[in-house]
């Protein structure tokens, strides 16, 4: 009976424990801010000394603040690059593509709600136990539609032929390890979150034949353009060399230009410049600008920025755009980043309450991007971010189950150290 009265007093202090360990994580209380909050100077010098540090090839970092230029830093091992250098955008594609796709839901060419089929002519999901129709465009953007494919695309080397987009949809042959592959239905649409490259593929086949015009071709003409970023492009030929920034793998060597069947998931080329300007496009400007810059309108953002997905009662995503934490002011300061073969990574993020934001772009390094975007996350409002969670739940973990051997230890030391007051009693009598 006592082993038992210790068990069940175990229970709830291992409750608490982890309770305790996971609030902790997610406010942060065992990290420190790169910078004292407010200080941006110290912030972006930290950042500089970062890139310096750690960078295997080469970086591209901006800081926003209400909408202008606050910091920046640019450093490379080999050609140099700067704010004009274009790189690969990885996922953060998928951001913009979310643009080109409520375009046509403003126009009244496309319903947020209906069945994505509806408006497609030359694919068609495969059939399954769940109903197509309810893979509707607002889940596709936020990744709620039930696809299971896993992509992650890891791209096609020089050289070789880029797959036809049906045929990617069907069975996408430069899946990234682990990945299924194939854009089908395999859970209940609208039961959970799964991230989905094939259903950002599934949307730039619906742009292409709701349009009438290639995808990329739509894109300039519809978003990229009308938002400045004259340099941008979703074209699967990359730009001409001495506007790119050489690639590097993690060791610092040059490596492969992969080329994408979707540029829409993996495949826009960016700099920094032109995404300071996408980043403006979020908030009303310093100088009276609206949000949207007259591509999309401000309630659209709005419903952009609505979390539609959640993961274990927390919002983690919008419509195109990842929640990353409370902004303070009833908001999310949202963006998304992305990672490319070999060791390409992106992190782009702004608060649209004040026009602040990142831009941080990294070839050599798989995470470097990421974890200079969460750190600005936490630097501004104190909580990790949602990838630093993840990034950090290896740790909290180890946390949780170090707390748990102690309880287990203090239960066994104290049963023991009773049993045997216990048996000293006996025999004292």
């Amino acid at each position: 009976m006592r082993w038992l009265i210790l068990v069940l007093a175990a229970i709830p202090a291992a409750a608490v424990w982890a309770t305790l360990v996971f609030v902790g994580a997610a406010s942060g209380w065992w990290r420190t801010p790169l910078a004292p909050p407010g200080d941006s100077a110290a912030f972006a010098a930290a950042v500089a000394d970062r890139l310096d540090r750690d960078n295997r090839g080469n970086a591209a970092f901006r800081l926003i603040e209400g909408g202008r230029v606050a910091g920046e830093h640019y450093v490379s091992i080999g050609e140099p690059v700067g704010p004009d250098t274009l790189f690969q955008m990885a996922s953060v594609s998928k951001w913009v593509t979310a643009w080109g796709v409520l375009r046509l839901v403003e126009g009244g060419t496309v319903d947020l709600d209906a069945p994505v089929e509806s408006y497609l002519s030359r694919w068609s999901l495969p059939a399954s136990e769940f109903d197509a129709a309810d893979v509707t465009v607002r889940r596709l953007l936020s990744h709620t539609a039930g696809l299971t494919d896993g992509l992650g695309y890891g791209g096609f080397p020089p050289g070789t032929d880029v797959q036809p987009l049906e045929a990617s949809l069907d069975q996408a042959t430069d899946a990234m390890a682990g990945a299924d592959g194939r854009t089908r239905v395999g859970l209940a649409p609208g039961s959970e979150w799964r991230y989905s490259g094939g259903g950002y593929a599934l949307l730039q086949l619906m742009i292409e034949d709701v349009s009438g015009q290639p995808f990329p071709q739509y894109m300039a003409e519809h978003v990229l353009g009308p938002l400045g970023m004259a340099a941008s492009t979703f074209e699967i030929a990359p730009p001409d060399p001495p506007q790119l920034a050489t690639f590097y793998d993690r060791t610092g060597e040059p490596a492969p230009h992969y080329r994408f069947a979707a540029p829409s998931a993996a495949g826009l080329y960016s700099s920094t410049a032109d995404l300071t300007r996408f980043i403006r496009a979020h908030a009303a400007g310093p100088a009276g600008g609206t949000a949207g810059a007259g591509v999309l309108r401000p309630d659209t953002l709005t419903r952009m920025f609505t979390p539609t997905a959640s993961v274990l009662g927390t919002d983690i995503w919008g419509l195109g755009v990842m929640l990353y934490a409370p902004n303070g002011v009833g908001g999310h300061i949202v963006g998304h980043e992305g990672s490319n073969a070999p060791a390409i990574n992106t992190s782009v993020r702004v608060d649209p309450a004040s026009g602040d934001g990142i831009v941080v772009l990294v070839t050599g390094h798989p995470s470097l991007a990421g974890e200079i975007g969460s750190e600005w996350v936490f630097w501004r409002t104190g909580r990790l971010d949602t990838m630093d969670y993840v990034r950090d739940t290896g740790r909290t973990v180890l946390i949780i189950g170090a707390g748990w051997l102690v309880i287990a230890g203090a239960v066994v030391i104290i049963g023991w150290r009773a049993n045997r007051r216990r048996a000293t009693g006996r025999e004292d009598t």
